[in-house]
């Protein structure tokens, strides 16, 4: 409602579940929306188990029906985090495999493809989609009250936001990555939008988090007001990578890579993994004003749609 879009045409409603039961769900829900309309093109967005699942089903869909044979086109193909424990990195790379028509968001994306095979006739370099929303919706966001709600100033806080496997579901590793944290918020507050599997699992853990200032999943609008005004972002999410990017904040990657290498070698994006050596020494630079330089890359100009 908060971004005025227009309602769907078709609701699969599938929720969460395992990642094989939710994609098999999408896949029969949407092979029955194949068979209705009988679409000339199928266009898939991302990385996630949706993705996946529409890709195949239009890809069996076209084998079992010669009379209707949709293209499959990806957009953010060709990310690659070299991480097959991502199931992310999975749906990726069998989405590319089976379309048509791959658009990318950076350079590296294209030569990921055209090592693994891919036509380059298939290949085009468009910029980023998800950059457009967060253009086009910018000035909105200002309006938002989030700061004046959570009693925060410009650039006084840090953003946090933390939801993957890979940092939640070790008691380890989470309690090592919240080491580091803690060191961070003696020197500036930080704001922690809680994923609700990572508050499952602070819950399943019982660990003082005390030193974070928690607040409940945030909107679209309220999240990107926040991350304007924050003195850096600390994620493991993919696309606050970009955002942070175009938005000129720095960005810690709580991953020991990422899919996204322009947000790093172009971008604001740091990666620091759970290292908390690391993770205070960028953070000393940010407050001593010697915070990364970022350019914003190629196509990354509202206008990737188009």
């Amino acid at each position: 409602d908060e971004l005025k879009l227009a309602n769907p045409n078709f609701y699969l409603g599938v929720g969460s579940g395992t990642h094989s039961v939710q994609s098999a769900k999408v896949m029969i829900e949407f092979e029955k929306i194949l068979v209705e309309q009988n679409p000339h093109l199928v266009m898939v967005v991302g990385d996630v188990n949706s993705t996946l699942a529409c890709a195949l089903a239009a890809a069996k869909y076209r084998c079992s029906n010669q009379q209707y044979n949709p293209f499959i086109a990806h957009i953010e193909a060709g990310l690659r985090s070299f991480d097959w424990h991502m199931p992310e990195e999975i749906n990726r790379r069998l989405t590319d495999s089976l379309s048509d028509f791959l658009f990318t968001t950076e350079p590296d994306a294209e030569d990921n493809l055209i090592k693994e095979g891919i036509d380059a006739k298939r290949i085009f370099y468009v910029g980023n989609v998800m950059i457009d929303s967060l253009l086009r919706f910018k000035e909105k966001a200002e309006e938002s009250t989030i700061l004046t709600q959570l009693e925060l100033k410009n650039k006084s806080y840090a953003v946090l936001t933390m939801h993957r496997p890979t940092n939640v579901d070790d008691r380890e590793d989470f309690e090592k990555l919240l080491s580091a944290l803690k060191e961070v918020s003696k020197s500036i507050k930080i704001i922690f939008p809680i994923h609700p599997r990572t508050k499952k699992m602070l819950h399943e853990y019982r660990v003082n988090i005390d030193f974070l200032k928690i607040i409940p999943p945030l909107g679209y609008l309220d999240f990107i007001k926040l991350m304007i005004h924050a003195k850096f972002v600390m994620t493991d999410s993919g696309g606050i990578q970009e955002e942070t990017t175009v938005l000129n904040v720095p960005c810690f990657t709580l991953r020991e890579n990422t899919e996204r290498p322009v947000t790093v070698t172009m971008g604001t994006n740091i990666i620091v993994g759970k290292d908390q050596m690391k993770i205070m020494q960028e953070t000393d630079k940010i407050l001593q004003g010697k915070a990364k330089k970022g350019q914003i890359p190629k196509f990354w100009d509202g206008m990737a749609a188009q």
